[in-house]
């Protein structure tokens, strides 16, 4: 489908006010707060006309029996695993929820955009142009990868610049999508894994296989952390890679990073996730709950006979 850009329609808030009505409804006592986010959210900005609403819940595993009955279409998390989507098309609007648990850094990076772009004009306004450039290219209206168009894509860069503008120091846990997350990936995977081990990585093949998930840790805009996990049967999750930075270890980010997993294993319905150990982290997995657990990789993969098998209960 060709994506579309549109001039600022004033009639854009007045939308989503009365959608934002319905949802307080719909969601009722989970409901933390709302939020008009987005392009239609910017007075002035081009945009496709499609309302983009964040809304915080307490938890994220709520009820949602009340936006289907509004019509909504639950879309799972795209990019981001701790986060619902649900999608709202008819002939007269299209709306895209995004619903995440209050105090998620994501809900702050999208307002701090937001709320830039509103309060300088110059920003907007080069925002507006780079959308018209970008989709006199063909590959704009094409998918690229699993969850984007290159229209989105595309905007990466300006978005990143403008974030760093704001400030933005929070950490944000994300699929692998855009081309620079991608280089990050194999960037960690080679310095951190394979060339201390004489290797090339064999395993790029995982990078377009469903069962396998590339994962990065943000620090503001900055990539500072990558991992590797691979979903199996019977609800059995294992980390094959996990890297920090090596200028930021002996900081939090790793036990912080091994968190957001677990938190989004547990919400996809996994009961454990295991691990292969090297001896030198094995304290770390151990302050963490992690204990002495039969690795049985049911792909039958060896790993380093120095390794120790450890896992969790989520």
């Amino acid at each position: 489908m060709t994506v579309r850009v549109l001039p600022y329609d004033p009639k854009w808030p007045m939308q989503y006010e009365s959608l934002a009505q319905n949802i307080k409804i719909a969601l009722s006592k989970d409901l933390v707060s709302i939020h008009h986010v987005g392009s239609t959210s910017i007075p002035g900005l081009a945009a496709k006309a499609k309302i983009d609403i964040i809304a915080e819940v307490k938890d994220l595993c709520f009820p949602y029996q009340g936006l289907l009955d509004l019509g909504y279409e639950y879309r799972g998390g795209f990019n981001i695993p701790l986060r619902k989507t649900f999608s709202l098309r008819d002939h007269e609007i299209d709306v895209n929820l995004h619903i995440f648990e209050t105090g998620d850094p994501e809900v702050e990076l999208n307002i701090l955009f937001r709320d830039y772009l509103r309060a300088n004009d110059a920003a907007r306004d080069s925002y507006g142009a780079l959308k018209y450039e970008i989709l006199k290219e063909e590959a704009s209206h094409k998918m690229k990868g699993a969850f984007y168009k290159g229209y989105t894509l595309g905007k990466n860069d300006f978005i990143e610049k403008i974030i760093q503008e704001t400030g933005f120091k929070g950490l944000r846990f994300v699929i692998c999508t855009h081309h620079s997350e991608w280089e990050a990936a194999k960037h960690f995977r080679n310095k951190y894994f394979f060339a201390p081990n004489n290797m090339e990585d064999p395993y790029t093949w995982t990078f377009d296989h469903k069962d396998h998930r590339h994962l990065i840790l943000y620090q503001g805009v900055e990539i500072v952390a990558y991992a590797h996990v691979q979903l199996w049967p019977e609800q059995r999750a294992a980390i094959r890679i996990i890297e920090v930075d090596e200028n930021k270890r002996g900081s939090s980010l790793e036990r912080q990073f091994i968190q957001l997993i677990e938190k989004w294993l547990l919400r996809e319905g996994y009961k454990s996730i295991h691990t292969e150990s090297s001896p030198q982290a094995l304290g770390f997995y151990k302050n963490l709950g992690y204990v002495s657990m039969p690795f049985n990789d049911p792909d039958g993969y060896e790993g380093s006979p120095n390794d120790i098998e450890m896992g969790k209960i989520l």
